[in-house]
């Protein structure tokens, strides 16, 4: 699935990706649990020191040499590659990509900050245009929490069901809904591009405030926030420049994008033009006829 690495380097209407979130990172993972279980780590080979946040570049070097992949797993945008000794976990932030090479070779080089080669001649590459990514490698569960997510709330995709969402819900009734979802310590994986598609499915307007929700539309938030998150998975992610899948090729799911990064556009629903504000300091997308004002509600 999606078009392969060499598509347009322009962003739609020239916004900057605010990638990846969590459809993106579970493409990835997905990918790498078909590939790499069972590999063992040589030397890596670090290009830019900034690049490891935990433990120091030269004592990372030294942990992850000789260690065996067991599985690949995922929190929110946190990528995890368990080993037989330790864990390695990769956040993209913005512009990173994690790229399998079954050959060990990498075209991308510009970009490169981290190869890690397989001893069986296969490797990740780790490229990153603006160099915020980071890798830690951590030796156990308690270092991983302790050290990576002190300040990350639950997955919302894989470790909250309905009832556990409303209950969290209940705890910041004060929050806007924009922001209460881009907040990664309430529930992990929602960004910008699924928060804007996720409150448009539902009809809540951005700035809405939980209080507001009544019970019904609380569980229809949090089935368009699985229904968005599932369809932005089975799209391989959404690319607007930067984003690759493990494969280096785009995703699809910004083709089916309803109101993000369309401003101007008439809604598919109901005509009226796309709007784009500011909320919660991030750029905001929304239609003010099926998205209306906080209080207006009942004027549709």
């Amino acid at each position: 699935m999606g078009r392969q690495l060499g598509g347009t380097k322009k962003t739609l209407a020239g916004e900057i990706d605010k990638l990846p979130e969590l459809p993106e990172v579970e493409t990835i993972r997905s990918e790498l649990e078909k590939l790499i279980p069972g590999k063992v780590f040589s030397c890596p080979v670090i290009h830019f020191p900034g690049t490891i946040e935990n433990p120091a570049p030269e004592d990372f070097i030294v942990a992850l040499e000789g260690k065996k992949v067991e599985k690949v797993t995922r929190r929110g945008k946190y990528l995890f590659i368990n080993l037989d000794q330790g864990i390695l976990v990769v956040h993209l932030r913005m512009t990173g990509n994690l790229i399998y090479s079954s050959d060990g070779c990498f075209t991308g080089e510009r970009f490169l900050r981290l190869s890690l080669p397989f001893k069986d001649g296969s490797a990740l590459h780790y490229a990153d245009m603006r160099r915020f990514g980071r890798l830690w490698y951590v030796s156990s569960e308690k270092e991983l929490e302790e050290i990576v997510l002190k300040n990350v709330g639950p997955d919302i995709y894989n470790e909250l069901d309905c009832e556990e969402f409303e209950k969290l819900l209940t705890k910041r009734e004060k929050r806007g809904l924009k922001a209460l979802l881009l907040d990664q310590a309430f529930a992990a994986g929602m960004g910008n591009i699924y928060t804007d598609e996720c409150l448009f499915r539902c009809g809540f307007n951005p700035n809405r405030q939980v209080y507001t929700l009544s019970k019904d539309e609380r569980k229809n938030l949090y089935r368009s926030i699985r229904a968005v998150l599932e369809d932005g998975i089975a799209y391989g992610g959404t690319s607007f420049r930067d984003y690759r899948n493990a494969a280096g090729a785009l995703g699809d799911f910004q083709n089916k994008l309803a109101v993000y990064n369309r401003a101007g556009e008439k809604c598919t629903r109901c005509g009226a033009e796309i709007i784009k504000t500011v909320v919660a300091g991030r750029g905001t997308y929304y239609c003010p006829c099926c998205q209306p004002e906080p209080g207006q509600e009942r004027k549709k």
